[in-house]
């Protein structure tokens, strides 16, 4: 393979890095460490853009300070939210694909060929905003741009070193400061034990300032009584899944693009269902002439850090862990009737259909048991998961649980939960 470096007006740019996306409230540098750790790839350098993190290796040519050619394009770009494009990159050619502001595909490939079997590939997903080519492939919808105009090392999202070293340090100084806790209480202890007593008068100021100390202990003691039972009574309150439902739109926009991170396609091996849940996104792949090592082998350069499992001599499942979502308490205040009669009736307002059902869940809690009211609604559309969920607006205690792609029908499969009082 090629080393993935782009030079443009004589600056050099990165190419083929391995993108993710970064949850809120997540450090960037210790995010790609644990991805580092988890792939099979020996990752050594990241960059960081929007909410985004690329992972490269030095192995491609990369080094320290290299800006990142996607981020330049994109940013040249950003009137379109999803695009494919392959553009001239001197002999080679430079695929870039991007669904949602999330990117899919960063590499550059070597020869014509691959890049208009790639091209071709992924143009087939559905809902691309804009397409990019060389006129002379004659490419339907498709125009042509020229990459020195695109690319201008205004962005600044470089290379840097992966370093180990900035997620151990505070670990390290908590267990030293443990350790030394540790020294001073066992010191204290000895100087105790060879320490006589010595009987001692205690005047009546020794005495009141005594009390005051033990007063300030009594109340440092009730205040960490109630943080205590806070702390039990948010325990107690996780145990009802509407007080941590991720943001109805992060979720969508989350299984959209992991969806479209896994619908990578395989020469030979085509994919035929796709399922996003609360932790995985899967993709089921039937073989049409490939190989399994061929699947092994390209699955693993399109697709780093995914498991796979071999169904059988014919098919295999690609299953990719999302990162976490910011959670919120909601829970729809009005009752499990009203709520129904909105829902059906928006339902109606818009001619569309789906399967309502009003239904109850258990809830252990130890020993203890509760119920709460939840309406469940399967569904089936054209549209994608960011203009379906735009029909629960208005709705409160909405947890999209699975988003299923069909690449026969051409069609996405919802399954939502409301919860009501």
């Amino acid at each position: 393979m090629i080393k993935q470096v782009i030079t443009v007006n004589r600056k050099k740019y990165a190419a083929g890095l391995f993108w993710q996306p970064v949850a809120v409230g997540n450090a960037v540098n210790i995010y790609a460490n644990q991805l580092e750790k988890n792939a099979k790839v020996k990752y050594t350098l990241f960059v960081e853009y929007k909410s985004m993190v690329g992972l490269a290796t030095s192995h491609e040519g990369l080094h320290v300070g290299i800006p990142s050619a996607a981020a330049e394009i994109m940013n040249s770009l950003s009137e379109f939210v999803s695009f494919l494009g392959v553009f001239k990159a001197g002999k080679n050619f430079y695929l870039l694909a991007v669904r949602n502001g999330m990117i899919i595909r960063d590499i550059l490939l070597e020869t014509e060929n691959e890049a208009r079997k790639a091209y071709v590939d992924l143009s087939a997903m559905p809902d691309w905003s804009a397409l990019f080519a060389p006129s002379e492939w004659g490419m339907p919808r498709s125009q042509e741009r020229d990459l020195s105009r695109l690319i201008g090392g205004v962005v600044g999202a470089k290379l840097q070193q992966i370093n180990v070293l900035k997620t151990l340090v505070p670990s390290a100084l908590i267990f030293l400061g443990f350790l030394l806790a540790v020294f001073l209480v066992v010191k204290l202890s000895d100087l105790r034990k060879i320490t006589p007593p010595v009987k001692t008068e205690l005047s009546p100021e020794v005495i009141a300032e005594y009390q005051r100390q033990i007063e300030i202990k009594n109340q440092e003691l009730d205040k960490k009584f109630k943080i205590e039972k806070k702390q039990e009574q948010k325990k107690q309150e996780s145990f009802y899944p509407y007080n941590k439902l991720p943001y109805v739109m992060d979720k969508a926009n989350l299984c959209y693009r992991a969806i479209g991170f896994v619908m990578q396609p395989v020469l030979g091996w085509t994919p035929s269902a796709v399922e996003c849940n609360q932790d995985t996104v899967s993709a089921t792949f039937r073989r049409e002439y490939g190989t399994l090592n061929d699947f092994y082998a390209v699955g693993a350069e399109v697709m780093p850090g995914a498991q796979v499992e071999q169904l059988s001599n014919n098919e295999v499942r690609v299953r990719v862990k999302l990162p976490g979502l910011k959670t919120h308490k909601s829970i729809d205040d009005r009752d499990q009737a009203t709520v129904m009669r909105d829902l059906i009736s928006k339902y109606q307002k818009y001619s569309m259909t789906a399967e309502i059902k009003p239904g109850t869940e258990i809830i252990k809690k130890g020993v203890e048991k509760d119920i709460i009211n939840v309406i469940q609604i399967n569904a089936s559309s054209k549209l994608i998961p960011q203009e379906y969920m735009l029909m629960f607006d208005g709705f409160q205690g909405v947890h999209l649980k699975t988003v299923d792609w069909s690449n026969t029908s051409r069609t996405w499969r919802y399954n939502i939960s409301i919860y009501t009082k």
